[in-house]
């Protein structure tokens, strides 16, 4: 959903401005929310397999930067699209670096910088980096591209799929039903089970773990919506 003009919008100034107000607000958003953990030990349990691949859907990312603690490096995967420059800079405001480029391994692969973001990854993951990026095919909500595995058989670092939620939200009508996050709301972050990939994967072997990574993603979403609108697991809708 595209508020303001295409020229005003890819002006360097407005896209400047827009990220500092979306940051202060997304400031706004964590500082008058209560957040929940499930597992409660999100961090201890990590902490061990330390760096590590951070895997959210498209459209639930905004949020994700707060989960960054001092000692943790980060490295935020973000597209070249003229709205990933608004991205990056609340992501760098937010203490965490950037990369640029398409995470997805499709025809779109090479015009997107892929090949250059994937090697940009790999080297941070090599050098005690942990990596964030969103699992999404570009343009196909909540499908799972190769990417991300890819990136896991080469590195040798495990996948966590990881969902935020807010009780207060607006749902907006785009490809992704991106979620804003309102304050004062009751929060969650939903954590799944690390997904490993062997570095000698087969072409099925990585489908499978694809699969796994959809399935996970879509259970901890399901998880952290359950639980700040406080509804039985059982009763969980994908929101």
């Amino acid at each position: 959903m595209r508020i303001l003009p295409k020229r005003v919008s890819t002006a360097p100034w407005a896209q400047k401005a827009i990220g500092i107000a979306a940051c202060n607000y997304l400031r706004l958003v964590w500082n008058t929310s209560r957040f929940i953990f499930e597992p409660a030990d999100i961090y201890d349990r990590v902490r061990p397999e330390l760096p590590v691949i951070v895997a959210v859907w498209h459209g639930q990312h905004f949020m994700t930067s707060f989960l960054k603690r001092d000692e943790h490096r980060v490295k935020v995967l973000i597209s070249r699209h003229r709205d990933g420059e608004i991205n990056a800079l609340v992501a760098e405001r937010l203490g965490a670096e950037t990369i640029r480029g398409s995470g997805d391994h499709n025809r779109e692969f090479l015009r997107k910088g892929g090949v250059g973001a994937f090697k940009a990854m790999h080297n941070a993951l090599r050098d005690g980096y942990n990596i964030v990026m969103t699992a999404d095919v570009p343009k196909v909500s909540r499908v799972a591209g190769l990417g991300i595995v890819m990136l896991a058989r080469v590195s040798g670092r495990p996948i966590y799929p990881v969902a935020m939620a807010t009780s207060r939200r607006v749902k907006l009508n785009s490809w992704d039903s991106s979620a804003v996050n309102l304050p004062f709301s009751r929060g969650a972050v939903v954590m799944g089970e690390p997904i490993r990939v062997a570095a000698e994967a087969s072409d099925d072997e990585l489908e499978v773990a694809r699969r796994q990574v959809e399935a996970q993603l879509n259970a901890v979403t399901d998880r952290a919506y359950a639980l700040v609108d406080r509804r039985r697991a059982g009763d969980a809708g994908r929101a």
